[in-house]
């Protein structure tokens, strides 16, 4: 039996490394692609994104399975954050998000799938964030918008969002003081996540063949709660 094949746009560090591990441990023939990988994938650059899943195509006769984990993020308040610097965060994590599910809604076979991670910022807003929960919130609105589409070729697309991971991209904000208590403080399961919890979820959208439109809640109860007011700590610390 030919292995399934899945495609991992930021499978290089972090959740995508985690999503990357559980799928090569189920047996699926992973492709990474990341800005650190060779070739480098930017999920920005439309060309190159076609070009590596057609290349994969190619390769491996088919795809199964897309999931797009590549994300960046900043911290500034509205009246404050540089245009440029919201348009790099919107850029990353909704127009990438965007270009992916453009081609691999083109080049995943009939009845895969497409997975992207949002965050629990598509749904709670935190204070110095405009750029990433309006990226994060417009990704899952995308994610419905492309599920009805796609959906004429049976393949399903849906979207988790991870609450708090410990991760190179979050490990900034989490050495500083307050931070992480304040997170833990608004999680009913009272823990952060991890990166395999994130990956357990993907395999479970990848082969539930009648799930298709959803934004899952991967977050320890975190969206019942309140957002921590990060901003307020990082202007404690650093005035």
């Amino acid at each position: 039996m030919t292995a399934p094949v899945a495609v991992v746009f930021g499978g290089a560090s972090g959740i995508g490394a985690g999503i990357t591990t559980a799928l090569t441990d189920a047996a699926y023939d992973v492709h990474v692609a990341d800005l650190t990988g060779s070739p480098a994938v930017d999920v920005t650059d439309e060309d190159g994104v076609r070009v590596f899943l057609e290349d994969v195509v190619e390769r491996a006769g088919q795809i199964d399975l897309v999931v797009n984990s590549a994300g960046t993020s900043t911290l500034g308040l509205v009246t404050e954050l540089a245009a440029e610097e919201f348009r790099r965060v919107v850029d990353v994590c909704l127009t990438g998000a965007f270009i992916v599910l453009k081609h691999a809604g083109r080049l995943v076979r009939e009845g895969g799938s497409v997975v992207s991670i949002a965050s629990l910022n598509a749904r709670q807003p935190g204070a110095g964030l405009a750029a990433y929960c309006s990226a994060k919130a417009g990704l899952a609105m995308l994610t419905e918008v492309a599920a009805l589409e796609l959906a004429t070729r049976q393949v399903r697309v849906n979207a988790i969002s991870p609450g708090l991971v410990p991760t190179p991209l979050t490990a900034p904000a989490l050495e500083i003081p307050g931070i992480e208590d304040d997170y833990l403080e608004n999680t009913p399961l009272g823990r952060v996540g991890t990166p395999e919890e994130i990956a357990e979820a993907v395999l479970f959208l990848a082969g539930a063949a009648w799930i298709t439109g959803e934004v899952l809640d991967v977050n320890g109860g975190a969206h019942l709660r309140r957002y921590p007011d990060v901003h307020g700590h990082v202007m404690r610390a650093f005035g």
